[in-house]
């Protein structure tokens, strides 16, 4: 492949990511063309040249549909590969997913042929996918690179043709604070990933040997990304089971249509940028607001259930804290999401009390102490502070472990409770290194991450809070700042639900093993498989007094739901890959995660989706080409992960290069006959 053929469209990237539209920039990629040639800016990977002409090599667009049945819910992602060249093409595709998703189905459609996938240890799919594509038969894959990110991929896809697949998944309903909600990511921020250091020999054992990012490509040569992202059509169903005061999107425009506790809801302009992640909300109406449910699950002679249970909080005086601010300035937190970290930690700053203690901690390439240790909240170093939190600009990579050893040093004073807030989008790549230190180097402080921007890390957020034994919350907008930071320094003021355990009749096999200390609001969510349905299971913890409540499992409140096998099957898989982060033995976790995703059909570290049409469909001697398809750039980020200097430079050199090429136009109208 020559230089001209492996350059990337700056001019569109640069664009897009400043804010301009698919449907504009199409229109004035197209328009520009002649003086991208001119300019010798090749739009490679989003076009290419065909007899002369620009052609569109390929374009991908994904529909989403959500079907909710109380705690539950199935989701369809589908994606439409469409071919628009003259050439046999590959299509591969980053697919963010949520980090709790149990992906267990795959389905290929060629025109009203359906193919459906079936899952297989990881090698032995790709192997099956890649002889596939070379016998031009159309396959598809599908693959975990981490436990929220996969790949999809598509092989043999022909001239004018399209082509669709589908994967669906299962995820348990989040309830906290009276609302239920669901979120989808629709595009990541491009992680950074620290080189080795001295700070990072305790890492723990990678599974990225055995997950990498990218999948090798069917076909020789890749042509890398469509700039612009594709777009997104999502409806969603809703059958609460009980009455509904409120559904809504904090972070889309949504049509709502319904009564009761059945809604559907739909994107208001039916399509959009899948620029930013999806959530969902909905909240049952006071008088009818759930304080337990169980939903059942039979499954090869096996039965599983999910347990939710809201407990009380009991009113008490809040300890005295040390309150501790990490915040992420580094490159990829550009744009609003840096405005968003910024009114954060304000916000907290001015929340401390009177006889409070904290420090703030910054982090990009290196990290920054305000102060040497943590000092008294008093007006003169709160106002230092904000000052400080004020000036603070994102640049450089995202090297976050040094400041969260920084954060967990020493201890608190005797009577203290550390508390270590973390704002951050979480756009790193060494997630299992910097889990295993929170998890064994926190010592007595909790932690309680605040996921930044349109598009966060959510299993880093996630993981980090359960093994930081505090909560996360997520601010996707800056007029989300004072509600959600509020309502997060709130819980930090009441003491947690902790030692909470649940007994179960007979003998039972339960996730999370360790329930996570709980916050005013939150719930008990466990998923268990039993070795009998019927029975009494009894949830008890410390608020601060002992507290308890008996559930009947086989009672008419009991509900059927289909998934929750998968979603203890997911729930199995990621207590053995936590065994794994904590250096167990690979010879012997392997083999048992293998298992318990063969069994219940599942896309894991080691297993992966294969669809393969038997019939071949690509002639003999037609080659195949391959294009990776970018993400969308996230929603008000102008800038990478991997320590980008920020969104201006790319904005210049756009219009640079767009007015160097009128120029050069220019100079040829003019130029006299025979001029060189």
């Amino acid at each position: 492949m020559t230089e001209r053929e492996t350059r990337k469209p700056r001019l569109y990237l640069s664009l897009r990511a400043a804010g301009w539209s698919r449907r504009w920039l199409a229109g004035l990629l197209l328009s520009l063309l002649p003086l991208l040639a001119v300019a010798g800016e090749d739009p490679e990977g989003l076009l290419f040249e065909e007899n002369g002409q620009w052609v569109a090599t390929l374009a991908m667009d994904t529909s989403v549909h959500m079907r909710v049945h109380g705690l539950m819910a199935e989701v369809s992602v589908r994606q439409t590969y469409r071919n628009d060249s003259s050439q046999w093409r590959e299509g591969r595709y980053l697919l963010p997913l949520p980090e709790n998703a149990a992906v267990g189905a795959l389905t290929l459609r060629i025109g009203d042929r359906l193919v459906e996938g079936e899952i297989r240890e990881k090698e032995d799919a790709k192997a099956a996918y890649e002889a596939a594509a070379a016998a031009g038969q159309r396959a598809s894959l599908v693959s975990q690179n981490r436990p929220n990110l996969f790949q999809t991929a598509v092989a043999n896809i022909g001239p004018g043709e399209e082509i669709e697949i589908e994967v669906r998944y299962w995820q348990p309903v989040a309830y906290r604070d009276g609302v239920f909600s669901l979120g989808l990511p629709l595009t990541l921020t491009p992680r950074y990933l620290p080189a080795p250091s001295p700070e990072a020999s305790f890492a723990m054992h990678s599974m990225a040997a055995s997950a990498p990012d990218t999948l090798p490509a069917a076909a020789t040569a890749v042509d890398r990304g469509i700039a612009a992202g594709p777009t997104v059509a999502l409806i969603a169903d809703i059958d609460a089971g009980l009455p509904l005061q409120r559904v809504e999107s904090p972070t889309h425009a949504v049509s709502v249509f319904g009564h009761e506790g059945r809604h559907r809801v739909e994107l208001a302009e039916l399509v959009e940028p899948s620029d930013r992640d999806f959530a969902l909300e909905w909240e049952p109406v006071p008088s009818k607001a759930p304080r337990s449910a169980v939903f059942l699950d039979r499954v090869a002679g096996e039965d599983y259930a999910l347990l939710m249970l809201v407990p009380p909080t009991l009113p008490v005086a809040p300890l005295p804290r040390e309150l501790i601010l990490v915040i992420d300035n580094s490159g990829s937190m550009s744009g609003a999401s840096m405005a968003q970290a910024i009114e954060a930690a304000d916000r907290a700053l001015a929340r401390l009390r009177p006889g409070d203690r904290f420090n703030v901690i910054r982090f990009d390439d290196d990290f920054e102490l305000l102060f040497a240790d943590a000092v008294p909240a008093e007006p003169g170093n709160v106002a230092r502070a904000r000052a400080f939190v004020r000036a603070l600009r994102a640049e450089g990579g995202t090297e976050m472990l040094p400041a969260l050893v920084a954060a967990f040093a020493d201890h608190a004073p005797e009577g203290y409770l550390r508390q270590v807030v973390l704002a951050t989008d979480a756009a790193i790549g060494n997630e299992d290194q910097l889990l295993r230190f929170i998890e064994s180097g926190r010592g007595k402080s909790r932690l309680f991450p605040v996921g930044i921007g349109s598009a966060p890390n959510g299993h880093f957020l996630r993981k980090a809070a359960e093994l930081g034994r505090g909560t996360s919350v997520a601010v996707r907008d800056v007029n989300e700042v004072a509600e959600k930071m509020d309502g997060l320094l709130a819980k930090l003021d009441r003491p947690a639900m902790r030692d909470i355990q649940v007994d179960w009749p007979g003998v039972a096999e339960a996730y999370p093993a360790r329930i996570p200390d709980l916050y005013q609001g939150e719930a008990v969510q466990v998923v268990a498989r039993l070795d009998r349905i019927d029975g009494i299971a009894t949830v008890r913890g410390l608020s601060p007094q002992p507290w308890s409540r008996r559930l009947s499992l086989g009672s008419e409140k009991s509900l059927p739901a289909p998934g929750v096998a998968r979603l203890w099957g997911r729930a199995r898989i990621d207590a053995l890959e936590d065994e794994l982060r904590r250096g167990g033995d690979i010879e012997s976790l392997r083999p048992a995660i293998v298992d318990v995703a063969l069994r219940h059909g599942l896309v894991s570290s080691y297993t992966s989706l294969v669809a393969i049409d038997k019939t071949p469909a690509r002639p003999a001697g037609e080659s195949l080409g391959s294009t990776q398809l970018a993400n969308a750039t996230p929603a008000g980020s102008l800038a990478f992960a991997q320590g980008s200097t920020g969104w201006q430079r790319d904005l210049i050199l756009a219009a640079v290069l767009l007015l160097g090429s009128l120029l050069m136009l220019r100079a040829r109208q003019i130029s006299p006959v025979g001029a060189p």
